[in-house]
């Protein structure tokens, strides 16, 4: 059908995720104003990354927890075209993003200083929903927790991604 090898057929699907997500963003916000997107944006993120992970835990055959959410979010950062780092710790995991394809774009669109307000809000709501995606749903200790410490788009040299499996006090 066609003379494209995978890898092509990969990345053009990638670009059009990419340049879909930008345009959709860019068009409401003409017609509806920056704060308006903002919140259509952040429904939007409460929803796909709900797809994304059982997609990927379903193709990746991954059970829950931390186990799979580690594998999950690293094969996610890989296919988006993170450049990152991933460290185990004693209670979860530790994502080092070195480079943030999303924040890249925006600063090449020329709305870097969008960055921080987009990326603050769904960078959190985007890996809070993956984690949840992974709760153990019939252990006590189920829950799995995110937080940021350093964020790309606040100016600093990288983003500090943490998931850890949450205690019964948290």
């Amino acid at each position: 059908m066609t003379d494209l090898t995978d890898e092509q057929k990969a990345e053009y699907f990638r670009r059009s995720y990419v340049a879909a997500d930008g345009l959709w963003f860019m068009k409401v916000e003409e017609m509806c104003g920056f704060e308006a997107t903002l919140k259509l944006d952040e429904a939007v993120w409460k929803v796909l990354p709900k797809i994304q992970a059982r997609t990927i835990k379903a193709m990746m055959k991954l059970g829950s927890g931390l186990e799979g959410l580690q594998e999950a979010i690293a094969a996610r950062l890989c296919l988006e075209g993170f450049d990152y780092d991933l460290k185990i710790q004693e209670n979860g995991f530790e994502v080092i993003v070195k480079k943030c394809p999303w924040h890249d774009l925006m600063i090449g669109s020329k709305r870097g200083e969008l960055s921080e307000k987009v990326g603050d809000l769904i960078c959190r709501v985007e890996n809070s929903v993956w984690s949840q995606e992974f709760k153990e749903i019939d252990t006590d200790f189920g829950e799995i927790g995110f937080e940021r410490e350093d964020m790309i788009c606040k100016g600093r040299s990288r983003c500090v991604l943490r998931f850890y499996r949450m205690t019964k006090m948290e």
